[in-house]
């Protein structure tokens, strides 16, 4: 799905800057002048080695963190407008929900896993008392948990039962979009097979729309239809999946491809990584480990260029 004229969500112009302690008036760009949509229904993958800013990016997205400056228009609304405090308020925070990569470490050890599905439905919607229950049992059984399993707590449940409760509870208050933080990362390979099977399913049958982070190339192959490449807070390629990783444009993405088996030879890269403080805006942020780069790299930053729907920031892509 290529972006549409009125998309359930548009990302415009953002940034994301930190304080760098001990370095006064220096800035840690860990989202820098990133744009996109996500259309109804559509999965957007995110990928991009450690570091990059992925991680940040989906917290501003989700209004955990704030902005620095842009705009994320959600649904006709402009979200970074409203303070974090205010938005944990809004109706739109029941609307995108997250996911997050350990499902150990974001379920309250205190609460069962009946309360851990509740909790969003009392914090963010009218339910209630047997509603509320009903509710629960409902999304327990969208997601295959067993009714017998309700009464346990965390360390009662294996890695994929627990993640089957984080999943519920993001789909307690029936979200449009849900915001997926490497949603497998911490299980058994078998076990990433059935639960990435489950969010497949689960995204037709609910109609919903995805943002998926993931550093498992093969994964976001299969369950996005556009994917975004992210390197040093920026966006570097953004087009169809499969256009993508079968003739990926800019030089960073076809090392990343590469590194898939089956993909070709293997594209190493050398050179030190650029440093998110206080980066340059007249560079690449890519030169220093580009086998491509040229004296323009390090003194013109590309533009970002859409070529009919599969876009690239590199001064040499075609």
């Amino acid at each position: 799905m290529s972006d549409t004229a009125s998309p359930l969500l548009q990302v415009e112009k953002l940034h994301k800057r930190f304080p760098v302690a001990g370095k006064r008036g220096s800035l840690l760009h860990a989202v820098d002048d990133v744009n996109f949509t996500i259309g109804a229904g559509e999965s957007l993958g995110l990928v991009g080695e450690s570091g990059c800013g992925k991680s940040t990016l989906v917290r501003v997205l989700a209004r955990l963190l704030d902005t620095t400056e842009g705009r994320i228009v959600f649904d006709g609304r402009d979200l970074a407008e409203m303070p974090a405090r205010r938005f944990a308020q809004a109706a739109e925070r029941a609307a995108i929900q997250m996911v997050f990569q350990d499902p150990t470490d974001s379920l309250n050890p205190r609460y069962t896993a009946r309360e851990t599905i509740a909790e969003p439905l009392r914090l963010l919607s009218a339910q209630r008392g047997a509603e509320a229950a009903a509710r629960v049992d409902e999304v327990a059984e969208q997601v295959g948990l067993p009714q017998s399993l309700l009464s346990r707590y965390p360390h009662q449940l294996s890695g994929g039962q627990k993640a089957r409760v984080g999943i519920a509870r993001a789909l307690a208050v029936r979200p449009r979009l849900l915001i997926l933080d490497e949603p497998t990362a911490a299980l058994d390979v078998s076990v990433q097979a059935v639960v990435l099977q489950l969010l497949d399913r689960l995204r037709r049958e609910l109609q919903l729309s995805y943002l998926f982070v993931s550093h498992d190339l093969n994964v976001v192959r299969l369950l996005t239809d556009r994917v975004a490449v992210m390197y040093l807070g920026k966006l570097v390629e953004l087009g169809p999946s499969e256009a993508v990783f079968r003739a990926p444009k800019h030089p960073y993405t076809q090392a990343l491809v590469s590194a898939i088996p089956g993909q070709g030879p293997r594209i190493r890269l050398s050179g030190e990584v650029s440093s998110p403080i206080d980066p340059p805006s007249h560079a690449c942020r890519f030169h220093g480990r580009c086998p491509r780069g040229e004296d323009r790299c390090a003194r013109e930053a590309p533009l970002f260029v859409d070529m009919r729907g599969h876009g690239v920031a590199c001064h040499f892509a075609a």
